[in-house]
């Protein structure tokens, strides 16, 4: 299978990312009808931003979107189906202190703080893709730390074979939640296999910074050789289920959203062609690689399943 790395040589400059993240923080970034369509963001076992230091300005290839771009172009139906007025909705969204609930089949179930999560599991930094069902893409810097390693404490019983994962409701707060055309709360869920992969991040930050409203703060879930509508936001809570878990975008549109949503450019949304992409920021279109370019890391995963028919 075609499968594409993002270099090192790729990556934005070090000095531009220090600026960046310097800027950020003394910012203070902390937030920073309806047609049926979906998307969240994609990895490589990637790369970390500061092993760029001292390389040549990119010339090509995957390079991160910059902030800018990353932060105000958003699929965030919680708070509006408009990409480009979620930052402004979620401006004054808290995301700190931001707690998550641990439950289901577990031995060692509990609530735990993201502040408690980051200083535990010490995020690390990742270039990841994000490709959207909306046949659009990224490339985003982002800070997490693998969901293996919350799992391996919570310890899953034998029984548990998939991860429940739902977003805060709060319509006070996130005015697209008011819409009833929606089964509010979010929720998503994959396979316990899926979720103990190293690539699939619990992301806490973006561009060395903490991680903004729109971006999903206080905590959301990256997987990045599916599509982005996998990787749900503001999550509150993680159930451990020997079900297969009820998600949004199946709910609503089954013939369009399957529980698997791995990228797979062969097989065409009802709607349009999954074969290419937009990358944000270029006017020219890409070609889709399957499972987002990461197939090295994740093919094995569905081995004798119908890719064509579990979408």
């Amino acid at each position: 299978m075609n499968t594409q790395k993002i270099n090192s040589s790729e990556i934005t400059p070090k000095n531009v990312y220090l600026s960046r993240r310097d800027f950020m923080r003394t910012a203070g970034v902390i937030a920073g009808g309806v047609a049926l369509v979906a998307c969240n963001v994609s990895p490589d076992k990637s790369t970390s931003i500061d092993s760029a230091a001292g390389t040549q300005p990119p010339t090509g290839g995957d390079v991160p979107n910059t902030f800018e771009d990353i932060t105000n172009y958003n699929n965030y139906y919680e708070f509006t189906t408009d990409k480009q007025r979620v930052a402004t909705l979620a401006k004054d969204f808290k995301t700190s202190p931001w707690d998550v609930e641990i439950s289901g089949m577990v031995s060692n179930p509990g609530k735990f703080s993201v502040d408690d999560l980051i200083k535990k599991y010490s995020p690390e930094e990742r270039i990841y893709r994000l490709r959207c069902v909306e046949a659009w893409s990224m490339v985003i810097p982002w800070m997490g730390f693998p969901l293996a390693k919350l799992l391996a404490d919570v310890q899953p019983t034998s029984d548990a074979r998939y991860v429940r994962f739902e977003t805060l409701f709060d319509p006070s707060e996130m005015p697209g939640q008011k819409q009833g055309s929606y089964p509010w709360p979010y929720q998503e869920g994959l396979r316990i296999d899926e979720a103990m992969n190293d690539l699939t991040l619990l992301s806490t930050g973006l561009y060395g910074g903490e991680l903004p409203a729109q971006s999903g703060g206080g905590v959301r879930l990256v997987v990045p050789w599916k599509y982005g509508f996998k990787s749900i936001k503001a999550i509150v809570k993680i159930e451990l289920t020997d079900q297969q878990p009820t998600t949004l975008w199946s709910t609503i549109a089954p013939n369009e959203y399957g529980f698997y949503a791995n990228v797979n450019p062969l097989v065409d949304h009802p709607r349009w062609s999954q074969a290419t992409e937009r990358r944000i920021g270029e006017f020219s279109r890409r070609d889709t690689l399957m499972f987002n370019g990461y197939a090295d890391q994740v093919a094995h995963l569905y081995e004798g399943m119908d890719l064509n028919r579990n979408y």
